[in-house]
């Protein structure tokens, strides 16, 4: 009997010390995750705003901004957009600045990664475009930074966002930097980069040849859009007329590459690897695109025209958008805005939506925006030629 007691107080006391240990793990588990959740209720004080702001939410969490300010309005929709998504806007600066490797940890797909973009310079490209933006445009980006810094202000990286916290389990995290209108620019670089439509088709075509050896097998193998099959909406007497400039050139232009040579193929075999590394931020694989229609008001139970706009973009956590609406207690000069639709974590305004005049949307149009050169460089390849050298290209 007294061996049973002794096994029974033992079962007894591993059970109580499992239940206390699982009770401690869900305990810590739902603060890791509440703790970031955002402030939906209540009153908030932030600095540098004009006037009182009114913040609401529909049953789905999408929130509604009411100012008396632009500045206010922009300001506020900063602070709210990073309340929500700040670890999504975060990890988006990190990319298009080339520093994804300072925060996930310097392994071989994020080094890659910072090792192109820094070559394209798409942050440095916002940098340069700032200057040519117009003044409200410029006062908008920063009301936003603003709106999110004051969200950042005192907060350590575990009460911004879960995902801090799961990385600081292999990487050391410090609080995050200040968002700059700079970061929300550069976003749009990588929205043009993921939207192009040629690139893949033109190194795929020229990586073929070397297996082909044919330049018309080639082109039967990625042929041509079928124009005569899939008519557009306009006929081509609808369009205005297009204009055209003619270059002569001065000589003719020769090419003196085989397009089978080993050295062209590395070259291309090269560069499809570098651009292999550069995240997929939008959207990747079959039926990525958009499209977009309009019905007139003559065929409406309304009267009224109806936009359908889908840009089916592909499904991400979180989502490519953020819906938001912007609303100026009086509209006027001083705060022009009603708008409602979707923007993007890090971007102010609406990008697609309507107010009360008119809707908007955008569709790709996957035109030919990509060239590749072959650059073959006369001189000791790897070296830079020393001061007062010709260098030719051809």
């Amino acid at each position: 009997m007294s061996r049973r007691r002794t096994i029974r107080r033992i079962l007894v006391t591993v059970a109580s010390v499992l239940v206390v240990l699982v009770a401690a793990t869900v305990l810590t588990g739902v603060i890791v995750v509440r703790r970031p959740l955002p402030q939906v209720e209540g009153t908030l004080q932030l600095d540098g705003l004009d006037h009182e702001v009114t913040v609401t939410r529909d049953a789905r969490g999408v929130p509604t901004i009411t100012a008396q300010t632009s500045h206010d309005l922009f300001a506020a929709q900063g602070y709210v957009a990073a309340q929500d998504r700040f670890f999504e806007m975060d990890y988006r600066r990190h990319v298009t600045s080339g520093r994804l490797s300072e925060l996930v940890g310097q392994n071989e797909d994020a080094l890659d990664a910072d090792k192109v973009i820094r070559t394209f310079g798409w942050r440095q490209v916002a940098e340069q475009e700032w200057a040519l933006l117009q003044q409200s445009t410029r006062e908008h980006l920063q009301a936003y930074a603003d709106g999110v810094n004051a969200y950042l202000e005192g907060r350590e990286p575990a009460e911004i966002a879960v995902e801090y916290t799961v990385l600081g389990l292999q990487v050391s995290q410090s609080a995050p930097e200040p968002w700059e209108p700079a970061d929300s620019l550069a976003w749009l670089k990588a929205m043009a980069w993921d939207l192009r439509g040629n690139y893949d088709d033109e190194l795929a075509r020229a990586l073929t040849y070397s297996s082909v050896h044919d330049v018309q097998r080639v082109d039967d193998l990625f042929p041509s859009y079928p124009q005569d099959v899939n008519q557009p909406i306009l006929s081509e007497s609808e369009l205005a007329p297009a204009q055209t400039t003619t270059v002569t050139p001065t000589s003719a232009p020769t090419f003196g590459s085989d397009l089978a040579g080993s050295d062209l193929q590395d070259a291309l075999e090269a560069a499809d690897a570098a651009l292999a590394a550069v995240p997929h931020l939008l959207g990747d694989g079959e039926g990525v695109g958009s499209n977009s229609w309009v019905v007139a008001g003559e065929h409406t139970a309304s009267g009224k025209p109806l936009l359908a706009n889908d840009p089916h973009l592909s499904i991400s956590a979180p989502g490519i958008w953020a819906q938001v609406g912007l609303r100026c207690a009086t509209v006027g000069t001083a705060c022009p805005f009603d708008v409602t639709g979707f923007s993007f974590a890090g971007m102010p305004g609406v990008v697609i939506g309507h107010n009360g005049h008119l809707a908007w949307g955008l569709t790709n149009l996957g035109a030919d925006v990509t060239d590749f050169f072959v650059e073959r460089v006369d001189g000791e390849p790897g070296r830079r030629p020393a001061a007062g050298t010709a260098r030719t290209y051809r």
